[in-house]
């Protein structure tokens, strides 16, 4: 393995209580190195974005790939713990566990770019086939099927931000004609949200209002107006022909990983694309695997 390998390696451990600068520090990855011969071997994960909604000096900013290293138990002990999963933040600390540099913060990034690395993360930990039950469309029969989460397609950003470096793009409503600055959601939105949900069930609450819930997250202003007041008053009073639009548009152009496959039923032979679902054994399989 090359020096520059061994240096990667090195982040992954905690430091020791070794305080004198003239004194290399080893870490947990160099004793288990040294003990067993055990090295964590360092990957390579896509970028969707491409790095053009992270401002100059981020860490991604214009770049296409990241480096991660492999799942170990002891992001298993992340995925499994209660407090996160209640927290809704499992996917922001498993992802900060895995990539190199630390100074990324996993709440920030695009939600296609930490999809992106979600898959990437689960294929170092337990390969690249993924088990699925699907019901046909034709038949209605559910049958396993397996997914291969290497092939699956990355779609990255094609539309260019209104400055570069920042996560800013404009829609022109068709109806009110009204130019809307929008962004795509990010980690923080996805766990604000997820909070914000189960407050509402504790509350009794069940008013499903995911369509302007994901707007209200999403438009950052309408014809230079950014009061988020008003905003929330206009995306109530929005036309469906306006809102249906706007989602279209940030959904063909969002970047991130195309969750989708060709499948064929045992049962009928009927042959389709299917969304891959995600359930608990996509990041948690089962143990006779």
């Amino acid at each position: 393995m090359s020096e520059e390998r061994e240096q990667k390696n090195q982040v992954f451990g905690s430091p020791t209580n070794q305080v004198d600068p003239r004194v290399p520090s080893i870490t947990m990855a160099d004793k288990v190195k040294s003990d067993f011969g055990l090295d964590i071997p360092v990957e390579i994960a896509p970028i969707p974005s491409c790095g053009k909604v992270y401002p100059a000096g981020h860490a991604l900013s214009g770049r296409e790939t990241i480096e991660i290293k492999a799942m170990t138990a002891r992001e298993e002990d992340i995925l499994t713990s209660r407090a996160l999963l209640k927290k809704g933040t499992v996917i922001s600390e498993l992802i900060k566990s895995c990539v190199i540099d630390k100074t990324i913060n996993p709440s920030d990034l695009l939600s296609g770019d930490r999809n992106a690395l979600m898959v990437a993360i689960r294929i170092t930990g337990y390969g690249q086939e993924y088990d699925a039950e699907i019901e046909c469309s034709e038949c209605n029969v559910k049958s396993p099927q397996q997914f291969d989460l290497s092939a699956l397609p990355i779609k990255h950003l094609e539309i260019e931000p209104v400055s570069p470096g920042i996560n800013s793009f404009e829609f022109l409503l068709p109806s009110s004609k009204k130019t809307v600055r929008f962004k795509f959601m990010n980690g923080r939105d996805e766990e604000e949200i997820l909070a914000t949900q189960e407050k509402q069930k504790k509350l009794g609450m069940n008013s499903e209002t995911s369509i302007t819930t994901s707007l209200l997250y999403s438009i950052l202003s309408i014809d230079g107006i950014d009061d988020r007041s008003k905003i929330a008053g206009f995306v109530r009073m929005m036309p469906a022909r306006d809102s249906l639009a706007l989602r279209n548009y940030m959904k063909n152009n969002e970047p991130g990983i195309t969750m989708k496959q060709e499948t064929v039923c045992p049962s009928c032979g009927h042959s389709e694309e299917v969304t891959m679902p995600i359930g608990v054994s996509f990041l948690w399989p089962s143990s006779d695997r």
